[in-house]
This record gives structure tokens, sequence and C-alpha cells, in this order.
């Protein structure tokens, strides 16, 4: 039995109600998606920065003198940060490092006998919802050092 509506109390329709729901829903699994999207393009090409700094690093300790490397005896060996500086700069070309990075820039800085390579690029998003910024930063660095044992 329904409850008696009092004279004169409009009648309501819930009729839109579910269509807003729905609309509401795909906005926000739009929202995820571009999330998703965005968060595995930004990890992909910070990945991709990292494999190329590990292979620059890698460069740069075959860089070094021969002389100084077979002249050694046992321990490090000091790794020249300009000599590095334009292996890395040769290998960065060579590997087309800056395919998919926009604004690609390094640096190779000396840290006692090991040398440092850094990385920084700009990425773009594919899915930039209105109001979101259509790129992110991304850094990747490594560090080479040669031991004699």
């Amino acid at each position: 039995m329904s409850a008696a509506r009092p004279a004169g109390t409009p009648v309501r329709s819930e009729g839109g109600q579910v269509t807003v729901m729905i609309v509401g829903f795909f906005v926000v699994a739009g929202l995820v998606v571009a999330m998703a999207v965005n968060a595995s393009t930004a990890y992909l090409a910070q990945r991709r920065l990292a494999d190329l700094a590990d292979g620059a690093a890698l460069a740069a300790s075959e860089g070094v003198a021969r002389a100084s490397l077979y002249g050694a005896g046992e321990g490090t060996i000091a790794l020249d940060a300009g000599a590095a500086r334009a292996v890395v700069g040769d290998y960065l070309r060579t590997t087309g490092a800056d395919a998919g990075v926009d604004s690609l820039v390094w640096d190779v800085e000396q840290t006692g006998d090991a040398v440092r390579v850094r990385l920084r690029g700009t990425v773009r998003m594919p899915l930039a919802p209105p109001g979101w910024d259509g790129t992110t930063q991304v850094d990747a660095d490594a560090v080479v050092e040669l031991r004699i044992s």
C-alpha cells in the first residue's frame, strides 16, 4: 500500500538522475584512464633515460687512457670528467638519445675518482585533459667507477 500524497503536492520525476550518474561515471573513468596512460608514459621515458645514463656512464669508463689503465696496480683508477664529457656526448648523439624526450640536457661531473652522468628531459603526455600540463620532466643519473683488483 502506498502512502497518500497530500493534496496540492507536485509529482517529482526521477528520470534524469540516472543519466547524470552515468555521465559522471564516464568522466571519472576517463580521468583514471588518462592518469594511467600518462603515468605509464612518464615511467617508460624515465626508464629510457636511466638506460641511456647507464650506457653513457659505461662509455665514459671506456674513455679512460690505456696507459693509466695498464700502468695501475690494484685500486681505483681516477676518471677524467673532461674526457668523459666528450665520450658521453658522442654516445648520446650516436644512440639518438633525444628520440621521445624533448629538451634533453645532460651533464657529467667528477665525484672523487668516479664520474656521474645526469640526464634530464621533457616528455609530452599523450592524454592531457583541459587544465592539466601536457608535459612532465624526467631525470636519471648513473655513476661509474673503475676498480682494478
